[in-house]
């Protein structure tokens, strides 16, 4: 419901692409999905999903999202969705931050951002604090550890965000690690 046709959506950890498949639906033709993902069997995996489902409006970007540009070390994980950026990782990943990607580039900024990094969240929001301030995308957030959720709730509310649970289980923002965020009017 929060993705409407002709929309920009950055879909940061699309491992192999689910919610990157459900958002190019959504956005039709008219609309760009913009997936970013390290691991390259998840890309491979990544690309075959958008071949079959024969969606051309979605850019695949072989990189991890943090608050910099340059390389890093990832450590792969036995399940796939679980890797993360570890200064001791077996697999050096380009890595490229949010703002960067919309400067000199044909990207528009999103007006949806979606982030599952797996600790990585704060480092994504800092390196997209221009979009943040400029842009208002709606944030969809999850959070991996008690420490990196509360950073990330400080600097999205300092940016103007309203925030809620995504998860009805969850009574308040504090009890859940899946966040929507939403721009202050």
């Amino acid at each position: 419901r929060l993705i409407q046709p002709g929309d920009v959506v950055f879909d940061v950890g699309a491992n192999v692409g689910f919610y990157t498949l459900l958002a190019a639906r959504r956005v039709g033709p008219d609309g760009q999905v913009i997936a970013f993902e390290p691991l390259p069997a998840n890309v491979r995996t990544l690309r075959t999903h958008l071949r079959l489902n024969t969606l051309r409006h979605v850019t695949v970007v072989e990189a991890a999202v943090a608050d910099g540009l340059g390389n890093v070390r990832f450590a792969p994980h036995a399940s796939n969705a679980m890797g993360h950026i570890d200064d001791h990782g077996s697999v050096a990943v380009p890595v490229v931050s949010l703002d960067s990607m919309i400067d000199g580039t044909d990207f528009r900024p999103p007006r949806v951002l979606k982030i599952d990094v797996e600790g990585a969240e704060l480092r994504v929001l800092r390196g997209a604090e221009r979009i943040l301030r400029e842009t208002k995308p709606i944030v969809l957030l999850a959070t991996h550890g008690t420490q990196v959720h509360r950073e990330c709730c400080m600097l999205l509310r300092d940016a103007g965000y309203a925030l809620e649970p995504l998860t009805s289980s969850a009574s308040s923002v504090e009890e859940t690690d899946e966040l929507l965020a939403t721009p202050c009017r």
